[in-house]
């Protein structure tokens, strides 16, 4: 994957974990790429996940299994998150 088409990704990463979410006090460019989404980040939850899950399945074509035991590290940050998708994507 290129770079520019990987910023590409990484941006709609960030616009569906704002969208989906609907996260009302922040802004697709307030996040930062290594940032801990759960927790201390942005303090997404295991519902927040369940729903970023779906989103990314539609929007990008790529499952991520409620059982799977990567999640942890797949939803670690935006930048995880990405890497993953770059690697499994199936649509545009």
């Amino acid at each position: 994957m290129s770079e520019s088409l990987h910023e590409s990704v990484k941006q709609s990463v960030k616009r569906l974990i704002v969208e989906s979410l609907m996260l009302e006090d922040v802004v697709p460019e307030q996040i930062v790429d290594d940032a801990p989404l759960f927790g201390e980040g942005l303090g997404l939850d295991s519902i927040d996940a369940l729903e970023l899950a779906i989103a990314i399945d539609k929007r990008f074509g790529v499952k991520i299994e409620a059982e799977d035991e990567q999640n942890r590290e797949i939803f670690r940050s935006v930048a995880s998150l990405t890497e993953h998708i770059a690697a499994n994507k199936t649509r545009g």
